[in-house]
């Protein structure tokens, strides 16, 4: 390989039938018991895609519960137990302003799910290589249950897959720039997770030293995090970031205070002091927190994650970030890992024709396209700089004409580009340059018929939209059925599963 390392481009397209044996999944409890160390679990028997017995433990606590002085609180390892543990169901999902019945949430939401097909016998452990995955959701919704991250695909491969929660918006995130409430709570959750793998996947038949981690949305921008980290050193081998979002933490850098003050203020509680905000902060409830979410943003759901990772000063605790991480990425400090990123074709083109669809919004959004750019492409306000960038954006991708339906595919690019496309091609490009570990791209290209996103008003898919991809590494059966050899996707879960696992197994 030399010095020099190696950008490797990837379509994905669907060619040929597959033609595997259908599978469906069970959840048949039973006496499968593994030794953790803080207890006993006992786990359940699923079916893979092809018909292998995946053993899922589920619901497994890898922190305490982050609630009362814990709230706003970096993680605190989870206490040990007597007996057996029942780990035959996802835990509940952290609190998130979404929280509409289609899961139950709740403060109490540190669980990761385990999935292996060969346990660890009489002290031989298979040491089948790990992935660790991060959920998408604009570091504000989502979870890692099996509903939405089942590993009834990714397991026909031998692989030990690990999906985690971590705490979300406010409640994972929310700082007041001092040893008061410091932030960065979510993302020292996956830190968590990750020595919690370090700690016991071996009993899982998994390798503590080959782990890679992965993530999709803001969890691919966390994986580009965690490999600048110095919390994360040693914690992972190699990395899968998919519709990384890298361009939403121009946020890193700015003053939390402002932010803080607006969401102490929507819960009616006093501002003035970081010690008035944190105590009555502590006093309301998780929900109540949550469901101020999308009163904390600008325009009409935008940005698109107001909630960021920060950089944190030093109080003696574990940083997360020291500094800017462009500029750790830039001189080099970061952990030199093989390294594979994606996105969909695209990806975030219906968010744009939300805005051409509306007259009122397509107007309001050009009219006032020097203050609401910014907003929703989440670079920064109110700079000259940030003006010349807006006059910029606006004539090469609106060519200065007013928002009508011919603008739906430049408008689209515009968001494609700026929150997914170019901080995915910048930093990949970067770590080519300043890495000698190997470095894949591709793009996801195979539409099939369900999506994240339809055409409003039919069962059309918009088109290969962001998220669209993991429909065929996990079987989300929150949102669609899951698949058998009569179904004409059947055969990209193989290309897509097998894609993962080669790079899992070899980097």
């Amino acid at each position: 390989k030399g010095n020099k390392t190696r950008l490797h481009a990837i379509n994905l397209l669907l060619k040929a039938s597959d033609g595997k044996a259908p599978t469906k999944s069970q959840n048949l409890s039973n006496d499968l018991i593994v030794t953790t160390a803080q207890g006993k679990l006992r786990g359940s028997i699923l079916t893979s895609r092809k018909g292998k017995q995946i053993y899922s433990f589920r619901g497994v606590r890898f922190a305490q519960p982050p609630v009362g002085e814990l709230r706003f609180k970096a993680p605190v390892p989870p206490e040990s137990w007597a007996g057996i543990r029942n780990a035959t169901d996802d835990g509940l999902s952290c609190p998130q302003p979404r929280a509409n019945g289609s899961y139950p949430t709740s403060e109490d939401c540190l669980f990761l799910n385990v999935y292996t097909t060969a346990l660890s016998k009489n002290g031989n452990n298979p040491n089948r290589p790990v992935v660790v995955f991060f959920h998408s959701g604009g570091w504000y919704y989502n979870s890692g249950g099996s509903f939405l991250h089942g590993p009834q695909y990714l397991l026909d491969k031998d692989i030990v897959l690990v999906v985690t929660n971590y705490r979300l918006a406010a409640l994972g995130f929310l700082s007041t720039g001092d040893d008061v409430l410091i932030g960065n709570y979510g993302m020292k959750d996956q830190v968590a997770t990750l020595r919690w793998v370090q700690q016991n996947i071996a009993e899982f038949g998994g390798n503590p030293k080959d782990v890679t981690i992965a993530g999709c949305s803001v969890g691919a921008a966390s994986i580009w995090l965690h490999m600048i980290s110095p919390m994360s050193r040693g914690l992972f081998n190699k990395g899968i970031s998919m519709s990384m979002g890298v361009n939403t933490l121009w946020d890193v850098t700015k003053d939390p205070v402002p932010q803080a003050k607006k969401q102490a203020a929507l819960l009616n509680c006093p501002n003035d002091t970081s010690v008035e905000i944190a105590e009555c902060l502590r006093g309301k409830g998780d929900q109540e927190i949550a469901s101020t979410y999308f009163d904390m943003l600008t325009w009409e759901y935008q940005p698109l994650v107001e909630y960021t990772p920060i950089i944190e000063k030093d109080y003696g605790q574990e940083r997360f970030l020291t500094e800017n991480p462009m500029k750790t990425f830039l001189e080099g400090n970061f952990v030199k890992i093989p390294w594979m990123t994606g996105m969909t074709k695209d990806e975030l083109d219906p968010w744009a024709y939300y805005i051409v669809r509306n007259k009122t919004l397509s107007e309001q959004f050009y009219d006032r396209f020097d203050v609401l750019a910014p907003v929703t492409l989440q670079y920064e306000r109110g700079t000259q700089r940030s003006h010349l960038a807006s006059q910029a954006f606006k004539e090469f991708y609106l060519h200065n004409q007013p928002i009508t339906e011919s603008s739906k595919r430049e408008l689209g690019n515009l968001y494609s580009d700026a929150l997914v496309r170019y901080g995915q091609h910048m930093t990949s490009k970067l770590a080519c340059k300043l890495s000698d570990q190997p470095v894949y791209a591709y793009e996801f290209e195979y539409q099939g018929r369900y999506s994240h996103r339809y055409i409003p008003g039919t069962n059309t898919p918009f088109g290969v939209v962001h998220h669209d991809d993991l429909i065929y590494l996990f079987y989300i059966s929150l949102l669609f059925p899951e698949f058998t050899p009569e179904d004409p996707e059947t055969q990209m879960v193989e290309k897509l599963t097998t894609l993962w696992a080669n790079f899992i197994y070899t980097g």
